[in-house]
């Protein structure tokens, strides 16, 4: 079997993005937590395919075992496109999270014809200009990616490099060609298949608005690349493009089902991993959810039942429940053994008590989370934010099963969101 689009998230909350994108868009389309089976894909009449992984939080040569794992999957599926989705703010380094180890195990398995970075989104307030990175930041500003009061302070992988050509040289991939902003006009198409004559061609896009976009979008479609795949690697900006140079979705625009029956109505649990700026004033705001500060000391294992008590005694009566990180607060642990400590914490609380909604904030601790509570695959339901989506959850298991879950990065989303995902759910705004 062949489909149009396959994506790889790097992390879970950039993939349920990506997945409400395409969704959005009329394509039909699931987010896989584990390979799935291609008969499984045909019969759903899928169009698009998400693979959700945690490789954002690995050291390289996990990235490239996991890719290893991945690629024979993904080869069955066939894409014309394979997007590697990224965080629209690159960061990674050659220790953790590496795009360039992802890329390189992807070129060695699949020869695409070209590999493609398409360096912002500015639907997210990310731009591209002359191959450097800049972000909108908390402050509402727009900011230099190596001088972003968030995204160079990064806890794990902070940003020190604008050019994404140093940057991403830095982690093996090199040889980067840039379309720069002034020239992503007439002639692109054109450019672009005098590339493909090149050995390994690989090209950074610069993208300063939707129109550039679109322009990429429309080019890579025209390609004729004799059956290879397209490796594009980015933000969702890259489902953005690919919907773009796409006339119509090749398949029923209706969505796939996750449950015969998704509940809604009653208390929400958010677990807050992210100790972003954006975030701690989404934890400020959450005036409609009781809520409980993590310590180091709590983190201990009696610690984690004592917290997981305290949520449950509050869901009880009814109340949302939000379990948040403090920023200033010195855990002692690194990123993988603090996400594993709240996924235990929150595997603590689903033990104890039932839950039908779930949010989780930051991307590492999204995916560990997911992973824990034993979740298969993702629906899309609706969009809450840019850059946010509801999904609906496919599970084996009957109590997750039909959840609405909220998957969020530490950097998007108004002050807001925790309250409107509360009120909408116990307002029954799903069914």
């Amino acid at each position: 079997m062949a489909i149009d689009y396959l994506f790889i998230g790097d992390d879970f909350t950039g993939a349920s993005d990506t997945l409400a994108t395409l969704a959005e868009a009329g394509h039909r389309v699931r987010l896989f937590l584990h390979p799935p089976n291609p008969v499984a894909v045909s019969a759903e009449r899928l169009g698009a395919v998400g693979l959700a992984t945690d490789l954002r939080a690995l050291p390289p040569q996990q990235i490239t075992d996991r890719i290893d794992a991945l690629a024979e999957t993904v080869a069955a599926l066939s894409p014309r496109i394979i997007h590697y989705k990224i965080c629209s703010t690159f960061d990674s380094s050659p220790t953790v999270g590496s795009i360039g180890a992802a890329v390189l195990a992807l070129e060695r398995h699949l020869d695409p014809a070209l590999t493609v970075i398409v360096g912002g989104q500015p639907s997210l307030g990310r731009y591209c200009l002359f191959g450097n990175l800049f972000a909108r930041g908390p402050d509402g500003g727009v900011h230099r990616i190596d001088r972003h009061p968030v995204m160079s302070r990064h806890p794990v992988t902070p940003m020190a490099e604008a050019d994404l050509r140093v940057h991403l040289a830095a982690q093996g991939l090199d040889g980067l060609a840039l379309e720069a902003w002034p020239v992503l006009g007439d002639g692109l198409t054109a450019r672009l298949s005098a590339h493909l004559a090149a050995p390994r061609p690989r090209i950074l896009f610069d993208a300063a608005a939707q129109s550039d976009v679109n322009r990429i979008g429309k080019a890579l479609q025209s390609l004729e690349v004799s059956g290879r795949p397209l490796l594009v690697v980015g933000a969702s900006s890259v489902a953005e493009a690919f919907i773009a140079g796409s006339a119509h979705p090749t398949t029923d625009a209706s969505q796939p089902s996750s449950a015969s029956t998704i509940s809604t109505g009653g208390p929400c649990l958010v677990l807050a991993g992210s100790r972003s700026a954006v975030t701690a004033a989404q934890v400020d705001a959450a005036r409609l959810f009781h809520r409980i500060p993590i310590r180091r000391a709590d983190l201990a294992s009696a610690g984690v039942q004592d917290l997981a008590a305290q949520a449950v005694s509050r869901l009880a009566q009814g109340s949302n429940v939000l379990l948040h990180l403090l920023p200033d607060e010195d855990y002692r642990l690194t990123g993988g053994e603090l996400a594993d400590r709240l996924a235990t914490l929150a595997a603590a609380v689903f033990d104890r008590h039932p839950v039908r909604a779930l949010g989780v904030a930051g991307g590492d601790t999204s995916s560990v989370v997911v992973h824990r509570l034993g979740f298969e695959s993702l629906a899309f339901l609706h969009r809450l934010d840019p850059g946010v989506a509801l999904c609906a959850s496919h599970s084996s298991l009957a109590a997750r099963d039909g959840m609405v879950l909220l998957l969020k990065g530490g950097q998007v989303g108004q002050p807001d969101i925790f309250n409107r995902f509360a009120t909408f759910f116990r307002a029954g705004g799903l069914a």
